[in-house]
């Protein structure tokens, strides 16, 4: 196993050329990943990684969901059941995914994990059938080694900040703890992601409101509380160093309700009186509201919407969210997000990153939002877009209408800690190429698109998310 060193870049030999000067001038510069799921424990605690199995398969749903297309359960590949421990062995689950490497072809998977194994651990031999028992035991004796445990591989990996993905309830004593370390000098930061609080159309949503409120120290039960209640956990998210806030609903719905009416229909909500039209009102009328409080405490706010999250019933009765069977469906932006962009779309301090997994909304919504309000960027290519193809046709898409620094800088997404350097390497080398190409039809030179280049590798997603 040898990744090419061309990989991604042109086919064009003059603008092969090109790119390979650009990327060479980007590569080695420090990661900005602001926008992952990778759990801050990780490097808090500092426990070597267990297995191979565990570390690059489980947890990684772009690689589970493809396998289990092909028929294999989900169990198998040790996706835990009802939050239980997977009784799947390690071994097993990596044979598993040995016997169905092929069908990562042309994959950004495939792209990723070959990145990982060959330069994160030095693996020379591919993934197959024959290889699978020698390639789990060089990985499990690499694992063990003090150089790949977490916090060795953040320093190896540049990484210049890393941002988890937190429930508003959590004490971030994990980050706490990294901060408060004296031999830590990483930078891991907590995002504020409150969509089991804003939307009553969820079951939980009044037990989330009631302990929303206990974390707070506050009463939740009536509106202003509520409101309150939100208000101070995110002042804690920014105590300790957060910068941001995600927001995945069903819609970008954003019409906000008269004082009288949000507290009446909460209210009805609460008590499961309201109607389910009256809890979508309040979910888009609360997205307003952290609009409202973003330009108050500065928390750039990520929006990406329209995905049926927990599309198999069975599934995620079984094992729960976040195991692959999210689907995408079409998005709109422009009417749904007019009412908040009419209130707070010129305010100074507000920031809005909108990402999408429907390319449509690319060109025909999203740029020209972010082509005139100085509030909005254009999020990266996301999710099932976050593929080599995909980011090429972003550039090619947005660039006429916002050009690059309107745009947010790549985002890895990843709950796979050792993919991160793959996906940004992947994201580098897709944009040196696009910048090549306008270089050679002479329509940039090549000093503008090496400032570009470094720009969106790093300066671009530092700024837009405050970092």
């Amino acid at each position: 196993m040898s990744p090419h060193p061309d990989r991604l870049l042109p086919a064009d030999p003059s603008t092969r050329e090109v790119a390979r000067r650009l990327f060479a001038d980007v590569a080695g510069l420090p990661i900005v990943s602001p926008h992952g799921h990778v759990d801050a424990a990780v490097l808090a605690e500092d426990q070597p990684f267990g297995d191979p199995a565990s570390l690059l398969v489980t947890p990684d749903h772009y690689v589970t969901r493809l396998i289990h297309a092909q028929g294999v359960p989900l169990e198998r590949l040790g996706v835990a059941i009802s939050g239980e421990p997977s009784s799947a062995k390690p071994r097993d689950i990596w044979r598993i995914f040995c016997e169905h490497w092929k069908l990562f072809r042309g994959t950004p998977s495939r792209y990723w994990i070959e990145s990982e194994l060959a330069d994160v651990f030095g693996i020379e031999q591919d993934p197959a059938p024959d290889t699978a028992d020698a390639l789990f035991d060089e990985l499990s004796a690499t694992l063990a080694a003090p150089e790949f445990r977490p916090r060795a591989l953040f320093g190896r990996f540049n990484l210049y900040a890393l941002a988890t993905t937190d429930d508003p309830r959590s004490a971030l004593a994990q980050h706490r703890h990294l901060t408060e370390d004296p031999s830590w000098t990483g930078r891991v930061i907590p995002t504020f992601r409150p969509d089991a609080y804003l939307d009553p159309n969820s079951p939980r949503w009044p037990e989330n409101v009631a302990l929303l409120g206990v974390s707070a120290g506050l009463d939740a039960g009536d509106y202003a509380g509520y409101i309150s209640a939100l208000e101070q956990r995110r002042a804690h998210f920014v105590a300790t160093g957060g910068t941001a806030t995600d927001h995945g609903h069903a819609d970008a719905g954003s019409e906000p309700l008269p004082p009288a009416e949000a507290e009446r229909v909460f209210t009805a909500a609460l008590a499961g009186t309201a109607t389910p039209a009256e809890r979508t009102a309040f979910r888009r009328h609360m997205l307003s509201e952290m609009a409202r409080m973003s330009c108050d405490d500065g928390l750039v706010m990520q929006l990406h919407p329209s995905v049926l999250r927990n599309y198999h019933g069975p599934a995620y009765r079984k094992f729960g969210p976040d195991t692959g069977h999210d689907i995408p469906v079409a998005a709109e932006f422009t009417r749904s997000l007019r009412p908040l962009l009419e209130r707070y779309g010129t305010h100074p301090n507000f920031r809005l990153v909108l990402f999408t997994v429907d390319e449509d909304v690319w060109s025909r919504e999203i740029a020209p939002l972010a082509g005139f309000y100085p509030s909005v960027y254009v999020g990266a290519p996301w999710w099932y877009l976050d593929t080599p193809d995909a980011m090429r046709r972003f550039r090619e898409t947005v660039t006429d209408t916002v050009g690059f620094y309107r745009t947010s800088g790549f985002v890895d997404d990843t709950r796979a800690f050792c993919s991160i350097p793959a996906r940004h390497d992947a994201a580098r080398r897709i944009d040196c190429g696009h910048l090549a190409r306008l270089v050679v039809e002479h329509r940039i030179t090549e000093d503008e698109a090496a400032e570009t280049a470094r720009d969106l590798a790093f300066a671009i997603p530092k700024e837009v998310f405050r970092l």
